[in-house]
């Protein structure tokens, strides 16, 4: 899956009903979901995120079923993961950018800061960097 991909709020959504059923899925199951949407917009919604690689698509007699490649987490981590490798490159100073997430992080909850700092300390391990600042 490609880690740059973007979702529209639609696909975002079904994606969320993916989820919370937590099992394969039709359109047909799906679709109650969305009252207000047509049937054809459901599943070209699936099958554009079936092209996009977030779901698995299984022949289920005339029908197809869907369930996500992966967990909700798992694909907002990689969103974020891309998005935060492109502001890095764009950037000029990027202990702005890192500085900004400090701050924002430690707005949100303040034993967030000490779960970064504990990230920050195991990356620098896996990278084998444990003796640098």
């Amino acid at each position: 899956m490609d880690e740059r991909l973007e979702f529209g709020p639609l696909e975002l959504k079904v994606l969320g009903v993916l989820w919370q059923r937590g099992r394969t899925s039709t359109v047909r199951h799906v679709q109650p979901s969305f009252p207000g949407l047509a049937y054809t917009t459901v599943m070209t919604t699936m099958d554009r995120l079936y092209r996009k690689g977030v779901l698995r698509r299984f022949r289920l007699g005339r029908a197809f079923g869907y369930e996500p490649r992966c967990s909700r987490d798992e694909l907002f981590g990689r969103m974020v993961s891309g998005q935060v490798t492109d502001l890095l490159a764009a950037c000029g100073d990027s202990t702005v950018l890192l500085s900004t997430l400090v701050h924002a992080v430690g707005h949100a909850d303040a034993e967030l800061l000490d779960e970064l700092e504990a990230l920050v300390r195991a990356e620098r391990a896996r990278l084998g960097w444990e003796d640098q600042k």
